[in-house]
């Protein structure tokens, strides 16, 4: 695999040299000090509820998101999330093990481990990566990467133990258990009215079988997430290179149809969507030196660059929504990107424009528009992200996924520019 590390390399003689102003990195430790404060706080304050935070609880405005969906609102009251009761509005919201975001708290537990090396920290890691074990077992979700690469992938990392492998490899045979050799890809959703449900999110969650090949030897995880990943590029993608976020497969593997179930239309660019997309063929390249894949992420990276109209580069939750003052951002979105750029950056002939345009996203997250105060936005790291607005679901909240790819990239930048925490 041909790795290019220009930036890196002119940042080094920059250093050697002393010819430039020394940088300021404030907003780095600001971002981790805040990060570790707030995910301590949370970790205390579950205690031993056997749960991971997922969010805040949230309602929505009908009117505002008519304006947002550009419909009427009897064409998608049916689809709306029951609203949550008034006295929890706002309060932190709990998931089980389960939900499919369960691995991304401990998993920016150990991110914030890895950044300061405190010993409480790396024991609130350790105490919610361990609820994470009956998920290697369980069978009934394609996200099962997110959950357990994010915790015990991180963990393997940072607090090597010799029962991680088995833990990855196990969870590993259950994601195999969805792919269909005809379809060419791993079933994504288990509901709905489509025949073989494939969305973009899942390709995160080739990474832990990239992992299981690795730890075990075998090829065939890997195998699968190639032929996955092909089977996407060949169908997810239009030709301006956005993606649909639903593309459903006929048992012979042609296409039942195409829809963008959690964006503003199907043919519009849900922002989260586009992130996936960047960030998982980032990821195929750099476990298989494929140089389509590279390409497949160097194309979706511009198409985002180009289509992101904010100043603070943080998208409003689809490309396609009405740029105005009410439309939600999408932090969740920005912090994923900046992940994919940063490891982008560092593959390519001009990769000092991802690693700047990243850089910009993580400034942006590490604002006070962005980062929230200690002891606020119920212990949660980023403000303003959106889950699903087409369901009336998590608008304008933070979330679990949001924190855990911003201190993903923070980590990345770090060892980029070549800085630690220490030295902060």
């Amino acid at each position: 695999m041909k790795i290019r590390n220009i930036l890196v390399a002119a940042l080094a003689v920059v250093a050697l040299t002393g010819c430039s102003q020394k940088e300021d990195y404030t907003w780095v430790k600001n971002g981790i000090d805040r990060a570790t404060s707030q995910l301590l706080w949370t970790a205390e304050e579950i205690g031993e509820t056997g749960k991971i935070p997922r969010s805040t609880w949230a309602g929505y405005d009908e009117q505002m998101l008519e304006r947002q969906l550009n419909r009427e609102f009897a064409t998608f009251k049916d689809s709306l999330r029951k609203k949550a009761a008034p006295e929890m509005m706002g309060k932190r919201r709990l998931a089980t093990v389960y939900d499919w975001t369960s691995g991304f708290f401990p998993g920016s537990l150990w991110y914030a481990y890895e950044f300061t090396g405190r010993e409480d920290v790396k024991a609130a890691a350790e105490k919610f990566t361990n609820l994470l074990l009956p998920v290697s077992h369980y069978t009934k979700t394609h996200d099962l990467g997110f959950m357990i690469n994010c915790s015990y992938g991180n963990a393997l990392r940072l607090a090597p133990c010799d029962t991680i492998p088995e833990v990855i490899v196990r969870t590993a045979d259950n994601l195999c258990g969805r792919f269909d050799k005809e379809i060419g890809c791993i079933r994504s959703w288990d509901f709905g009215e489509w025949n073989f449900p494939v969305i973009i999110d899942n390709m995160m969650n080739l990474d832990l079988l990239f992992s299981a090949s690795k730890l075990s030897g075998n090829p065939y995880y890997a195998e699968v997430a190639k032929i996955h990943a092909n089977t996407t590029m060949k169908h997810h993608f239009r030709e301006d290179m956005t993606s649909y976020h639903v593309v459903s497969y006929n048992p012979d593997g042609t296409v039942e149809r195409k829809q963008t179930h959690q964006g503003q239309s199907d043919d519009s660019a849900w922002a989260r969507g586009q992130a996936w997309g960047v960030y998982g063929y980032a990821a195929c390249y750099r476990e298989t030196g494929d140089e389509a894949y590279l390409a497949q992420a160097v194309k979706i990276a511009d198409m985002i660059m180009s289509r992101v109209t904010t100043e603070d580069a943080i998208p409003y939750w689809d490309y396609d929504a009405p740029e105005s003052e009410e439309t939600p951002r999408d932090a969740s979105a920005a912090a994923v990107t900046a992940c994919a750029l940063l490891e982008m950056s560092t593959m390519v002939e001009d990769g000092e424009k991802y690693f700047a345009y990243a850089e910009k996203i993580l400034k942006s997250l590490s604002s006070d528009a962005y980062l929230a105060a200690e002891g606020t936005n119920e212990g949660f790291v980023l403000m303003h992200s959106t889950g699903s607005l087409p369901h009336g679901s998590e608008i304008d909240v933070p979330l679990n996924y949001a924190d855990y790819y911003y201190l993903e990239a923070l980590q990345r930048y770090m060892n980029l520019v070549g800085i630690t925490y220490a030295e902060l």
